[in-house]
């Protein structure tokens, strides 16, 4: 069923994408419509205010990474929970991590998207 499961990842919400000029609270309620599944962002250790914009996050952010909010990330259901934590960071000096439905447990770093959204539906 694995590959089959990779597959249908491929095509179900075939690319979810996020830009910088896009509110942190808009990013994870499409994210938890898209994988059944939560994105909470950091400012370092703290979660952010979900106010502000990828773009406005990162200026405030110790990283110095050069990102526009012209920028853009696609994810797809296939893609590891720790590749898409990567992305966040390496496109836009975020942290990121992605929990259960109700952001209450982390999830394992090794399984995709997909493999997670159903076993916490």
């Amino acid at each position: 069923m694995g590959f089959l499961n990779n597959i249908m990842d491929s095509f179900n919400s075939a690319e979810f994408t996020v830009t910088g000029n896009k509110k942190l609270k808009s990013i994870s309620r499409d994210f938890k419509r898209d994988f059944g599944l939560s994105l909470v962002f950091y400012k370092g250790n703290m979660i952010a205010d979900d106010n502000l914009t990828l773009a406005a996050l990162n200026k405030k952010t110790s990283l110095n990474v050069n990102t526009t909010s012209d920028e853009e990330i696609k994810i797809k259901g296939n893609m590891k929970v720790k590749a898409v934590e990567k992305i966040f960071k390496d496109t836009f000096g975020t942290k990121v991590q992605i929990k259960d439905k109700s952001a209450k447990k982390l999830i394992d770093n090794n399984i995709s998207l997909g493999d997670a959204a159903r076993e916490n539906s």
